[in-house]
């Protein structure tokens, strides 16, 4: 194929969206001759919707130095934009600033009004709200907006009513927010706007509905960004964070082993090529998941690894180390990330776990405070779900206090509402509190059927830890008979549950690595299992830990 004829295909290819045909043609292309401006520009776009970040900035900059040798300062600035905001999103903060500050450079020697003054105005906006002043990134991001009004620039005008929507959240007003994101979604549904916009676009607007925890948006909203990287199989970025907000989703809804495969699929695609900034979340999705399914050491090791991609593992940790036993370790550890966190949406995500914890180590005067704080923060922002979360947590700190008339009447009112929703874990949650409420008004049959009920789901769900703790509750463990573990293989089991090594195990019982190894070996024969995580699994299912 002539280099005329892979350039014209690549044309042909980035307008139909096939991105890696569109890189290959055009890069084909560019080694016969120099590619101009414009053909520069699709080149450095595709190799971003590929995942080649390092070449879409490489590319980039020759697009930006090929415009200004022919004249086209605002385009320029405009591909300056691009490459600060990729740069941003990778971490690269002070090669971003660089670009950020020539493309200011270049407007101003330019000495007139351009839409690229609106450009530089969503970083600027972007970087109040990080610091917390999200009255001054509103008024930014409106006056960007009048900008891309006024120069009608659907891309601009999206970004800019995006971070308005987002800064409005912040400052209670929730519902004129969430109303300009759904309007800027109409704008990337009817593909008004560029790929790469409407990508960022999709994942920041879930992301905020997941932030006010409205579960119906969010899943509607990813449902659409499902379909939209399915019509493009080529894209890498925003499919991964796609993935992670199915997993989300499913797990909520009960989907458990499909929201593995998704977290999964999600670590994945995140890890290649490396660097991608949620790769933080896939790893923590998985560790949640794991955590829940009894599989202590998966959700340890996930933990860590969403740690070192640079995602706070907590709560979910601080929930690991409750659910091990080590409730000193959990308190220390949900006490400093609250003290460290001040946004209140952020607060929002903890307290919930902050109540548990903190209940399980007998504080009712800081679980009430906590619970306090958490119906507060929950009907300022007025999502469903977090509403039934904090009345949840709120029946908790009741039945601490020894007032189960009033926790029955919290805890129904969040069963109800969870129920609703269509979150059976959680709702099974409830069902134990209700059950523990009903046993200290001495209705024991209101009780057994309250923790049957609740046992069922855990059942479906494969949730071993809840399982086993409501069998406990219910005086009804499961038989043990059968399992032919001896009393120094059932220590073992127990250790290998709450995800320790044999190297560990060993120290820690003053034995042997090798007759540690040997435990192990005939623990797995003896229950039928290939796994630490199937052996931890088999030892919920039948409370042999």
């Amino acid at each position: 194929m002539t280099a005329a004829a892979a350039l014209d295909r690549g044309r042909e290819s980035f307008a139909r969206r096939a991105w890696k045909d569109a890189f290959e043609q055009l890069s084909a292309a560019d080694q016969e001759y120099t590619l101009e401006a414009e053909d520069l520009e699709r080149l450095a776009t595709a190799a971003y919707l590929i995942g080649r970040d390092e070449d879409s900035a490489d590319i980039g900059a020759r697009a930006h130095h090929a415009f200004l040798r022919q004249g086209g300062v605002e385009r320029a600035v405009r591909g300056a934009f691009w490459l600060a905001f990729g740069l941003l999103n990778r971490g690269e903060v002070a090669r971003a600033g660089g670009w950020v500050a020539r493309a200011r450079r270049l407007l101003d020697d330019l000495g007139h009004d351009c839409v690229e003054e609106g450009y530089l105005l969503f970083p600027v906006g972007l970087q109040l709200l990080v610091e917390g002043d999200a009255r001054a990134a509103a008024a930014t991001f409106e006056q960007a907006a009048k900008i891309g009004e006024r120069f009608r620039d659907p891309d601009l005008v999206t970004l800019a009513r995006l971070g308005l929507g987002g800064a409005m959240i912040p400052m209670g007003k929730t519902a004129a927010g969430v109303a300009l994101l759904d309007e800027v979604m109409i704008a990337v549904e009817t593909d008004e706007v560029s790929p790469v916009v409407a990508g960022i676009v999709y994942c920041a607007v879930i992301e905020a509905c997941q932030e006010i925890f409205d579960l119906r948006r969010a899943q509607q909203w990813t449902v659409a960004l499902t379909n939209w990287c399915a019509s493009q199989p080529d894209l890498v970025p925003f499919r991964g964070q796609c993935l992670v907000h199915r997993a989300e989703i499913m797990q909520l809804h009960g989907a458990w082993q499909d929201a593995m495969e998704e977290a999964r699929r999600a670590c994945e695609r995140l890890s290649d090529p490396p660097g991608q900034p949620a790769a933080g979340m896939a790893f923590y999705q998985q560790a949640e998941l794991h955590r829940v399914r009894g599989d202590f050491a998966g959700a340890e090791e996930a933990y860590r690894q969403a740690s070192k991609l640079g995602r706070e593992p907590q709560p979910g940790l601080a929930l690991l180390r409750l659910a091990q036993g080590q409730t000193d370790a959990a308190v220390a550890a949900i006490r400093r990330v609250m003290d460290e966190t001040s946004d209140r949406a952020a607060r929002s995500k903890l307290l919930a776990a902050y109540v548990e914890i903190i209940l399980a180590a007998g504080d009712i005067q800081a679980a009430r405070a906590a619970g306090d704080e958490f119906s507060q923060l929950a009907d300022g922002l007025g999502a469903p779900l977090l509403q039934a979360t904090a009345a949840r947590a709120q029946g908790a700190v009741l039945l601490g206090e020894g007032d189960p008339r009033a926790a029955l009447q919290a805890l129904r009112h969040a069963w109800t509402a969870l129920q609703d929703l269509e979150v059976p874990y959680e709702a099974a949650r409830v069902r134990v509190l209700i059950g523990l409420a009903c046993r200290q008004l001495g209705d024991e049959d209101g009780a057994a059927m309250e923790l049957d009920a609740a046992l069922w789901v855990f059942r479906q769900l494969d949730a071993w830890p809840d399982v086993a703790r409501v069998e406990a509750l219910a005086r009804n463990p499961a038989a043990r008979a059968g399992s032919g573990l001896t009393a120094r293989e059932l220590q073992v089991l127990r250790l290998v549950a709450a995800g320790q090594t044999n190297r560990s195990i060993a120290a820690e019982l003053f034995l042997s690595e090798r007759t540690v190894d040997r435990h192990v070996s005939n623990i797995f024969t003896k229950l039928g299992v290939s796994s630490r995580a199937a052996a931890t699994a088999y030892g919920y299912r039948h409370q042999l830990i």
